[in-house]
């Protein structure tokens, strides 16, 4: 799909990637950008459109969709990340990171699915991760509740497609923004650069844009078999 005179929603848009998505797009012509956020006075993107949106809460949703009815493109960036440790970690952290990656972006693309076939088709862009496939103790929350986000975006873009609605997903690797902050010694690629390269891909048509070179390495060694990935076990 075209982005110039597209209308988008980006949720999680007062910030990070989301923010860079917001600014990004209207750069690239959109004719509106609702910049969905909890708190929608923390949008700072001149010319967007601040909208209240908490993707945990369906009530939320359902007053967001019957505000932006003229939604073309959705993107679903909203996250979070509890770094939670795999045997230690707050339970909750698993319920908040499933509810917010997995329940959150299922009902928003839900809830704006017959919007986007009443306009048209247009499409949707799901923020994923390198952690769809790769899995550490330490991010243990995170990287399961990204794997199940990536499960469900392969089965919205099946289930959609008789609507003509593009359906893609995003991977990429660290990136430098609010969520990284405490880590260091990585690398971690800009937003704004994530952000064309995801809006291109999906201005190409493309199911699935890998944004880095972490993302396409990993992405490349899947059929190679668990110990190739993880070397733990290789060494066992």
């Amino acid at each position: 799909m075209m982005l110039n005179g597209s209308v988008a929603l980006v949720t999680g848009g007062n910030r990070g990637l989301g923010d860079k998505f917001v600014r990004t797009l209207l750069d690239s012509g959109a004719s509106k950008v609702y910049a969905a956020a909890r708190d929608p006075r923390t949008v700072t993107a001149a010319g967007a459109i601040p909208i209240a949106l908490d993707v945990t809460d369906h009530a939320s949703v359902l007053a967001a969709a019957e505000q932006a009815q003229d939604v073309t493109l959705l993107i679903n960036n909203a996250g979070s990340s509890t770094g939670t440790n795999l045997l230690e970690g707050d339970f909750a952290n698993y319920q908040l990171e499933y509810n917010t990656h997995v329940l959150g972006t299922l009902d928003v693309s839900r809830t704006f699915a017959p919007i986007l076939a009443r306009n048209g088709g247009g499409a949707i862009l799901n923020v994923l991760s390198v952690l769809s496939w790769l899995s550490f103790p330490d991010v243990a929350a995170y990287s399961a509740a990204k794997a199940a986000a990536w499960s469900i975006t392969n089965s919205l873009r099946v289930a959609l497609a008789a609507q003509g609605t593009q359906v893609t997903a995003l991977h990429v690797g660290y990136m430098d923004t609010d969520m990284t902050a405490r880590l260091q010694g990585v690398h971690k690629e800009d937003p704004a650069d994530i952000a064309r390269i995801a809006l291109e891909g999906v201005e190409k048509g493309l199911s699935e844009v890998i944004a880095d070179e972490v993302s396409a390495q990993v992405r490349a060694g899947l059929s190679a078999g668990v110990e190739a990935i993880y070397s733990q076990l290789a060494e066992r």
